[in-house]
């Protein structure tokens, strides 16, 4: 019987992307990943290596011939390979396009070129900039991309929804803010950062407390993107869904607080700031609905998750530049 054909994962060596994969293949799947390993070794897909239907290529998603080699065999795209996060764009904003925008554009490309029928696009939730009044995003909301990372992904997912209209069984996923721990650990992210400095005893500096953000456990949204490769196309074709839960929408003061509850003598100064441009809410009722996906973890879980891990002192120095973007 012939063998089943592979799902590529750009960026599966990533903090996500990591993750997806050990999702897939528990699920049976064959995967292969593409990744430059921008952000060190392999050794986040250890997990993964030697497994049955595992295979990784070492490449830039931006060479024509790496996508070509990545992309022989394969059925479906996972396509998370990207310069994430405002800070990280700022400080290389070419290498942002190129990588973000370009780079999606010609791997959409090949994928129309060889007949590959099914690409999931990780998208975020930033997208919505800054939202006015108690009003929540869903779907449909106007997208005010306030950073050049938004602005990216907003450019890129208007290039997928187009490509699905004329026939790309292709989807965005505009996902939360992650957190939780990964095979490719990562602390400059909200949830990981704050424990981690509260749990080592710094003073914790918060800026503009009051800001609202949603949020998701990195194995949640993992199991996310499983949840829509295996979905009938009818349901995903040419459609956005947000991926996360509504009550998991939290100020920074909301986390602090729950950190203080475990750790009343932790030191936080707030730096009260107005200027902040994000600050948004945003309902996930559309992938519940539609998908019947709804996350396994709170933020309550990400931070017990995160005082255990960096008080077990296995990851040597969380401070450490490799545990950032």
């Amino acid at each position: 019987m012939e063998s089943p054909r592979f799902t590529l994962v750009t960026g599966g060596a990533g903090y996500v992307g990591s993750l997806v994969v050990l999702e897939l293949l528990g699920r049976g799947k064959r995967i292969r990943v593409l990744d430059s390993l921008l952000h060190g070794g392999v050794s986040s897909l250890l997990g993964a290596w030697g497994r049955p239907g595992f295979e990784f290529v070492p490449g830039d998603v931006r060479d024509p011939e790496a996508r070509e080699a990545a992309l022989a065999d394969v059925d479906a795209v996972v396509h998370l390979a990207a310069v994430v996060g405002d800070p990280a764009c700022a400080r290389e904003p070419d290498v942002a396009r190129s990588v973000n925008l370009d780079a999606t554009g010609s791997l959409l490309t090949d994928c129309e070129r060889l007949g590959i029928r099914r690409v999931v696009f990780a998208s975020t939730c930033s997208n919505y900039g800054r939202m006015a009044g108690d009003r929540i995003a869903t779907e449909e909301f106007e997208l005010r991309p306030v950073s050049l990372y938004a602005e990216t992904k907003v450019a890129a997912e208007l290039d997928v929804l187009a490509r699905a209209r004329n026939g790309l069984a292709a989807c965005c996923l505009r996902f939360a803010t992650v957190y939780g721990s990964s095979p490719r650990m990562r602390f400059d992210l909200t949830v990981n950062e704050f424990t981690r400095d509260l749990v080592l005893g710094d003073e914790l500096v918060v800026f503009g407390e009051q800001f609202w953000r949603p949020y998701i456990h990195v194995r949640d949204a993992a199991r996310a993107i499983a949840v829509v490769l295996d979905a009938p196309r009818d349901a995903i074709d040419g459609e956005v869904f947000n991926v996360g839960a509504t009550e998991e929408n939290y100020r920074k003061l909301d986390i602090v607080e729950l950190l203080q509850r475990r750790l009343p003598e932790a030191r936080v100064r707030f730096v009260h700031k107005d200027e902040d441009p994000r600050d948004y809410r945003v309902a996930f009722d559309k992938i519940d609905a539609t998908l019947g996906f709804r996350p396994e973890y709170t933020v309550s879980d990400g931070i017990n998750e995160m005082m255990a891990l960096v008080s077990s002192g296995i990851l040597g120095d969380p401070r450490a530049e490799i545990y950032r973007n």
